[in-house]
């Protein structure tokens, strides 16, 4: 070992990370480089680390903590197209290299490959799972690739597992508060950012300035589609006889009658809009001449191809899938879902532009006592009329019908609903 090198660690036992670096700045060698490339990573100098670390990796490139290293160095400092090749060297040498994974999981992820990155993000997840500092890095990606609620169990399950004193556990709530928030659950994500401050007031992972961002966004208007996709992914299994066995729902029986009262022509070209695993399709399969279907959560839509069914079908987003397709259908139906949107301005005016003239949007959602729109504890809206009434018009429909029904029963109690149908003006 070199002087400089055995003076440096000298300078570190003693607190002095300065010293050190200073010193290691006016010396040569690749242990040099690698141990000044390490220490400026550490002191956040990403860009000049890098330099160091490309200088040590050259002279002796099967030193893994120095290529992880520079991966990071290189991430950190923005230069991706440099790091994805040292990082599938990295790969290649130690496979098992769980912050490698992590990190080839987030390259690819913002390269555009969303499967190999998820790839990845499991591989990491599975060689190191109580590793709060790989946690971190791998829920990045997983919130960033929409799957919130995988996020939230890997870090829930590490900070189980960690020690109390380690130095990650600050950035690691922050991360399981972004993964709740991305799930639709502010209460949850502000816990974990005060736990943060609780843990480190010096707050390294900017919890301040989360909380802070979160108090000033106000109401909610729409449930993160995330939320609602994990929250329907889980359920697909059990969706029909929880729904109707349990809870009496109702909604597409009622919807149908609906229909039926209202005279609306059969044969047309009919959109079940959240179509869940098909129970709306199956009530008005035999008064559509053309049968659509689509929903967030890919488990349902699965579901829903097994009944055989539908004309077309396909995993989307709500208010996308309608406006991305003027003028396409006579009647939509909205069986239970806009208890997952707030404001219903968006989906009023998406309806319309899907619908031909004089076409109809006939939906359920749940009631509320104020004029406008209410997020409950069951993380379900409640609309009340003059939201409705309010939106229906502003799309360009005409309310022709709108009346309480509850859809469904809650611990043994009717929800308070509307149903509803409107028509698209001439």
């Amino acid at each position: 070992m070199s002087d400089a090198i055995t003076r440096a660690y000298d300078l570190l036992a003693s607190q002095d990370r300065v010293g050190a670096i200073a010193l290691l700045q006016g010396a040569e060698g690749a242990e040099v480089a690698g141990l000044l490339g390490e220490l400026l990573l550490e002191e956040g100098q990403a860009a000049e680390a890098a330099d160091h670390l490309s200088q040590a990796v050259a002279a002796e490139p099967d030193r893994i903590p120095w290529l992880r290293a520079l991966v990071t160095a290189l991430m950190d400092a923005g230069r991706a197209a440099e790091a994805l090749p040292r990082c599938r060297d990295l790969l290649a040498r130690r496979p098992d290299d769980a912050a490698g994974q992590a990190h080839m999981a987030r390259l690819l992820l913002d390269a555009g490959d969303r499967e190999a990155a998820l790839a990845h993000a499991r591989e990491a997840r599975f060689l190191a799972p109580g590793d709060l500092g790989v946690g971190i890095v791998t829920a990045g990606v997983l919130v960033d690739a929409d799957e919130g609620l995988l996020a939230v169990e890997l870090l829930d399950a590490a900070l189980r597992q960690a020690h109390p004193a380690d130095p990650e556990q600050p950035g690691a709530r922050v991360a399981l508060g972004r993964a709740w928030l991305h799930l639709g659950e502010p209460e949850k994500a502000a816990r974990e950012w005060q736990a943060a401050l609780e843990l480190d007031a010096a707050d390294p992972a900017g919890a301040a300035a989360l909380l802070a961002g979160l108090a000033a966004a106000g109401q909610q208007t729409s449930l993160p589609p995330a939320f609602v996709r994990a929250l329907f992914d889980t359920y697909a299994d059990r969706f029909d006889k929880e729904l109707v066995v349990k809870l009496r729902y109702d909604a597409p029986q009622a919807l149908r009658q609906l229909l039926v009262d209202k005279d609306i022509a059969a044969g047309g070209r009919v959109l079940d809009a959240g179509c869940g695993t098909g129970l709306a399709g199956l009530a008005v399969r035999d008064r559509a001449g053309y049968l659509a279907g689509f929903d967030l959560s890919p488990r349902m839509v699965d579901k829903a191809k097994t009944r055989d069914l539908y004309d077309a079908l396909w995993v989307g987003e709500l208010v996308e899938s309608m406006a991305e397709r003027p003028g396409a259908f006579d009647l939509v139906l909205a069986a239970d879902v806009l208890v997952y949107v707030g404001d219903l301005g968006p989906v009023m005016a998406a309806a319309a532009r899907t619908l031909v003239p004089g076409g109809h949007f006939a939906f359920t959602c749940e009631r509320a006592a104020c004029d406008g729109f209410a997020l409950h504890e069951g993380r379900r809206f409640a609309h009340g009329e003059a939201h409705i009434k309010d939106a229906v018009a502003a799309a360009g429909l005409t309310l022709t019908h709108l009346a309480h029904h509850s859809t469904r029963i809650d611990r043994g109690v009717p929800v308070p609903g509307w149903i509803a149908l409107a028509v698209k003006n001439a």
